[in-house]
């Protein structure tokens, strides 16, 4: 069976996050509801009824999950849950249980919320976090979790807070990462086994909360029904295939109800690519639109769904946090009053945030690396709210990073914004972040592609020979010749050992002269270099240095004549050795 591609670990278990300051919540109105008395006991909960009309009981009363997965940091769940509680939410989800979570529990009960608890399993997260486990052979850390969360159990069972527990995350899907083929189906039959040993282990300790476990595909669901007969109902991780699950579950013949413990719009593993070749983020209006459909699919499927936890109240303002968080930063977007009407609280009377529609970038494309670009959109407030802006760049499909960072940029008025690329090669997202002055923003981000500056005249270098002190023969895009930085193509690099001193230089063919030197650098720069250029290929003059590097693209105004020239890199500015995608040699 074809599986889908995996969540990435960066919309996964975001436990840390920025701060909320409790005057914000105060101005935005978190706390306008009534706060009932926390229960003085723990609750009953039961899966009750038959196939196909189940239902979830609280202290005998029926219970539809409506709820958040939980992001704040445990020690904020004070400032937060009121703010949680005035959507509708009753329900929060954590991923792990510890000597931590009592906080939490109380600052829920509290406000009336209950608590999904989890117990984290590896490789959870579905690109396997925390390390592969052999569930065939490795007793010993199933003994351990077998002691650990039965430990919690007892600890917690007579909270108020809970509703019930849920035994790891994405593991059978995240188990493809660690194994294929026949051992894959050993161990996701030795995982749902073991989830199984859990339940039993949890149900002698508590009789009176459910046991889940939750995967990110339905497809783990057969496992479970297979090797889980202890499990009270089932769980999955779902976002753009959220309203598949009704069908999926009819055509498996499956014999117990679930929840959705994470689902929301669209995620990145499961977008098309836009114009250039990265996941096409959808806009504000469209995950908010996301979040109505999701909870509208999960109650569609009467008698069997018994709620949900949307993903994700959350304050991280990085690339996961902007692409699914209801509060990044603190501010709240489309998407939590798209929940907070969808649970039923109402947004009538409710300041709601600015709009952004139709953002773009001129010449997407073709970004000249340092140079100014022009970002357009249209954004109103349907308060009629003053508006100011801010915008950010983000490298994720440059290095990996989720980091999203302030960039100078210029209002010219009527929705256009003039804003300076950054000098390293390769895709990049700007983002608009639009407030209004209480509480709200709208975000909105799409794609550009770095290439580098236009240099005038002729690249002598273009398809000369090349050579390197070393090359990297495999890896990622290699083998990395030296021949692969004068082949015009930035798709290309030359990439050298992991170490100092390394060189490439290129051969003009006959002594020539020129005036300007590029040099495109892939991740691994050099810090310190020089470059040279000699008449014979063993006799090297320097005619220019370089001793703070920082990468991107290099523009040297140099005068040389030769037929041979040199870069001569001493420093690394990573742990990698050095990379070019393109080293230019031109007269002007």
């Amino acid at each position: 069976m074809k599986l889908p591609r995996l969540t990435p670990s960066a919309r996964g278990r975001r436990r840390t996050t920025a701060r909320l300051a409790v005057a914000a919540l105060v101005a935005a109105g978190a706390a306008t509801l009534p706060v009932p008395a926390a229960q003085a006991a723990g609750s009953v909960v039961k899966v009750e009824g038959s196939q196909g009309a189940w239902k979830l009981t609280v202290d005998g009363a029926p219970y539809t999950v409506k709820g958040l997965t939980w992001g704040p940091a445990v020690a904020d769940a004070g400032t937060y849950m009121p703010d949680v509680r005035s959507m509708g939410v009753n329900t929060i989800r954590t991923w792990g249980t510890d000597a931590t979570t009592k906080p939490l529990l109380d600052s829920a009960a509290g406000q009336g919320i209950k608590v999904i608890a989890g117990f984290w399993l590896q490789p959870g997260g579905g690109p396997g976090s925390g390390g592969c486990v052999n569930y065939l052979t490795d007793t010993q850390y199933k003994n351990d979790m077998l002691a650990e969360f039965p430990k919690w159990v007892e600890t917690y069972k007579d909270h108020p807070g809970v509703l019930m527990w849920n035994v790891g995350n994405e593991s059978v899907l995240g188990l493809q990462n660690c194994y294929s083929g026949d051992a894959l189906e050993q161990q996701r039959d030795a995982y749902t086994t073991f989830v199984n040993d859990i339940a039993e282990k949890i149900h002698a300790v508590d009789r009176n909360h459910p046991v889940t476990s939750t995967d990110a595909w339905t497809g783990a669901w057969p496992y479970y029904k297979e090797n889980a007969p202890d499990l009270d109902l089932y769980a999955v991780n779902s976002y753009g295939a959220v309203c598949d699950i009704r069908k999926t579950w009819q055509d498996g013949g499956f014999d117990k109800p679930y929840i959705v413990t994470e689902g929301g719009p669209a995620g990145e593993w499961e977008v098309p690519d836009d114009a250039n070749g990265v996941p096409d983020e959808p806009t504000d209006l469209a995950k908010a639109d996301g979040y109505s459909r999701a909870w509208q699919c999960v109650t569609g499927h009467t008698g069997v769904a018994l709620g949900a936890t949307l993903f994700h109240y959350g304050t991280e303002y990085d690339f996961g946090g902007v692409w699914f968080n209801l509060l990044p930063a603190g501010q709240k977007r489309l998407a939590y009053y798209a929940v907070k009407k969808a649970y039923g609280a109402g947004t009538s009377g409710d300041n709601t945030p600015p709009v952004i529609t139709g953002m773009t970038v001129d010449d997407a494309s073709a970004v000249q690396a340092g140079r100014p670009f022009t970002v357009k959109a249209s954004v109103s407030d349907p308060d009629g709210d003053r508006i100011t802006h801010q915008m950010l760049l983000g490298s994720k499909y440059v290095d990996g990073s989720g980091q999203l960072d302030d960039v100078r940029f210029s209002d010219k008025g009527n929705g256009t914004f003039e804003v300076t690329a950054p000098d390293r090669l390769g895709v990049w997202k700007v983002y608009l972040k639009s407030s209004d002055g209480k509480g709200n923003v709208g975000i909105e981000t799409t794609s550009f592609k770095v290439v580098p500056p236009k240099v005038g005249g002729t690249n002598l270098a273009a398809g000369k020979p090349a050579a390197a002190s070393t090359s990297q023969p495999g890896g990622t895009g290699c083998p990395c010749p030296a021949g692969k930085a004068v082949d015009g193509s930035f798709d290309t690099r030359w990439a050298s050992d992991w170490s100092d001193r390394q060189w490439i230089q290129v051969d003009l063919g006959t002594r020539t002269a020129f005036d300007h030197v590029q040099l495109a650098w892939e991740t691994a720069y050099a810090k310190g270099y020089t470059v040279q250029t000699s008449d014979n290929g063993q006799d090297w003059r320097t005619v220019h240095t370089v001793t703070e590097g920082n990468g991107g693209i290099d523009d040297i105004d140099v005068t040389g004549e030769a037929r041979y020239v040199r870069v001569d890199a001493s420093v690394r500015g990573t742990p990698w050795g050095y990379s070019l995608y393109e080293f230019g040699v031109y007269r002007r």
